[in-house]
C-alpha cells in the first residue's frame, strides 16, 4: 500500500460549476467539477528536467515500453528504425531511480531489456545498456497486443512502486488475436497499470489503439510520419516522468432517493465513466481518475433527484477526491465539493444553463458527432456523414475548438462555419481522417 506525504504530493482541490435552481418538480442535476492538483512535477506539459532526481527522490514509478516489432514494421523499413530511435530517446528521459523494461511485441511478447521477467532501475549504465540492446530490434511475426499487455502488467506488478505506466507503440491491427482475448486482456490490466498508446502510419485500427488507451486512462494519438516518434516519445515519458500520485479516484456520494445518471472526463478529452463505477459504501460510489501530476481536468455529473416543491433544497451529491487500497482502507486527499439542488418558481434562474455545463455538453456533441460522421462516411452513407460532420463543424466554430476545425477542414470543405453547411471532400487522405478520428474526443477548455 503507498502512503503519501504531503510533502511529495500535489495538493488537490475541487470546483464546482453548476446551476443550482430547478422548476418545482425538477430532477435533472447538472454541474462540471473541475479537479486541479498544483505542486507536484509538472506545470502544464513541461516537466523538470530528466535526471536531476536522485534514486529515491520523488514518487517511486516504473515504466515498461511495448515496441511493435511485427513484419509490417519493416515497411518501410525506417519505420522500424525511426521506432527503435525514439524508444532510445525515451530511455534516455527516464528519471534516474524509475524501474523500467522494454518489449518487443509480435504474435508473442519478448523481454528485451533487461529480461529474464524483471525490471531494470534507470541509470547511466542501464539507460546505455537498453539502447544496445535496442539496436538488435528487427521485424517479423504477428500482432497479439493482449500478450503483450499481460507480459507489461506481470513485469510492472514485480516492483513495489506508486507508479506504473507503459507505453505501447503498434502499427498493424491486432490481427493474431480475437477481439474478445484483447478485451480480457484489458479488463485484466484496468486499474494496474495506466498505458498510452501510439498508432504510427495509416495501417493500424484507430478504435483499436484508443480503446487500449481509454481502459488504461491513458492517452491515444496518430503518428503518421515515423520520423515524428522520437519527439512524440519523449514527450510521453517526461509527461509520464511527471505523475506523482497513483490510483485517484473521484468519490461521489449521493442522498437516498437520488440516482447518478452519468459521470464523464470533458477536458483535456472526453472519457465515459459511469461504467467504471466501483461501490464504495451506502450511497456512494468511485470512479477512477488514473495518475495525475500538475494538472486540471473537467469533469460533468448529471444526477436525478426527487422532485420537490418551491422553496425546497437539498445536497444532490458530495466530491471527494480519495485513493482506495486493496486492503480496503481509503487515502483522502482532503478536496471536497458539493452539488446543489434548489427548487425555484424563477423562470429565469431556474431555466438558465450554467455556461460551464453547456460548453462541455457541446464538446462532448463534438466528439460524438465526428465519430457518427466518420463511420456514416465508411460505410457510403455521404448525406448522413454531411449532416454530422457539419455539426461538428459547427460546434467546434461556436466552442472555439480552432485545432478540431483545423482537422476537420482536411475532411469537409467549409462552407459557412456557423450554420454547419459543408460539402463532404472527394479525395481525403487516410492519415488525416485518422487524426480526426484519433483526436476527435480532444476538448477546449471553458474560458471561466
Amino acid at each position: 500500500m503507498a502512503i503519501f506525504s504531503k510533502s511529495n504530493v500535489p495538493q488537490f482541490s475541487v470546483d464546482v460549476y453548476q446551476n443550482e435552481y430547478l422548476p418545482e418538480g425538477g430532477r435533472e442535476v447538472n454541474a462540471v467539477v473541475t479537479v486541479t492538483a498544483t505542486g507536484g512535477g509538472t506545470i502544464g506539459s513541461a516537466v523538470a528536467a530528466p535526471h536531476l532526481y536522485s534514486p529515491g527522490e520523488g514518487p517511486s514509478a516504473a515504466v515498461v515500453l511495448m515496441v511493435d516489432c511485427s513484419g509490417s514494421m519493416d515497411y518501410p523499413p525506417t519505420k522500424m528504425r525511426n521506432a527503435r530511435d525514439a524508444t532510445a530517446a525515451a530511455v534516455d528521459t527516464l528519471r534516474d531511480g524509475v524501474h523500467f523494461a522494454v518489449v518487443a511485441g509480435t504474435h508473442l511478447a519478448r523481454e528485451v531489456y533487461p529480461g529474464e521477467g524483471g525490471l531494470a532501475v534507470a541509470g547511466p549504465d542501464t539507460r546505455e545498456q537498453a539502447k544496445q540492446a535496442l539496436r538488435k530490434l528487427s521485424a517479423g511475426g504477428g500482432t497479439a497486443i493482449g500478450t503483450w499487455l499481460r507480459r507489461a502488467d506481470r513485469l510492472l506488478a514485480s516492483a513495489d512502486v506508486a507508479i506504473r505506466h507503459g507505453i505501447l507503440l503498434t502499427d498493424g491491427r491486432n490481427e493474431h488475436e480475437s477481439p474478445e482475448d484483447l478485451k480480457a486482456a484489458l479488463d485484466a490490466c484496468a486499474g494496474r497499470f495506466t498505458c498510452d498508446a501510439r498508432g504510427v502510419g495509416t495501417d493500424w485500427e484507430v478504435k483499436e489503439v484508443t480503446g487500449i488507451a481509454s481502459a488504461l486512462l491513458g492517452t491515444a494519438d496518430i503518428v503518421a510520419d515515423p520520423a515524428g516518434l522520437a519527439a512524440d516519445f519523449t514527450q510521453m515519458m517526461e509527461t509520464a516522468m511527471g505523475k506523482e500520485v497513483a490510483d485517484v479516484s473521484l468519490r461521489l456520494w449521493t442522498p437516498a432517493g437520488a440516482t447518478v445518471t452519468f459521470v464523464k472526463q470533458v477536458a483535456p478529452t472526453v472519457e465515459e465513466l459511469t461504467g467504471r463505477r466501483t461501490e464504495a459504501g451506502p450511497r456512494a460510489g468511485d470512479y477512477p481518475l488514473g495518475s495525475w501530476g500538475d494538472e486540471s481536468r473537467d469533469y460533468h455529473l448529471c444526477v436525478e433527484v426527487p422532485p420537490a416543491a418551491v422553496g425546497q433544497e437539498m445536497l444532490a451529491a458530495r466530491v471527494s477526491l480519495v485513493i482506495p487500497h486493496s486492503d480496503g482502507s481509503v487515502q483522502n486527499l482532503g478536496a471536497q465539493g458539493l452539488v446543489r439542488a434548489v427548487w425555484t418558481d424563477d423562470l429565469a434562474a431556474s431555466t438558465s444553463i450554467n455556461p460551464q455545463v453547456a460548453h462541455y455538453t457541446g464538446q462532448a456533441e463534438l466528439a460524438e458527432v465526428i465519430q457518427e460522421g466518420l463511420d456514416l462516411r465508411k460505410v457510403g452513407d455521404m448525406d448522413g456523414a454531411t449532416a454530422k460532420l457539419g455539426r461538428a463543424v459547427q460546434l467546434a466554430s461556436a466552442s472555439g475548438n480552432a485545432d478540431t476545425a483545423k482537422l476537420l477542414a482536411k475532411v469537409v470543405d467549409v462552407v459557412d462555419a456557423a450554420t454547419g453547411t459543408v460539402r463532404l471532400k472527394a479525395k481525403v487522405e487516410e492519415a488525416d481522417e485518422m487524426t480526426l478520428e484519433t483526436r476527435s474526443t480532444t476538448t477546449v477548455r471553458v474560458k471561466k
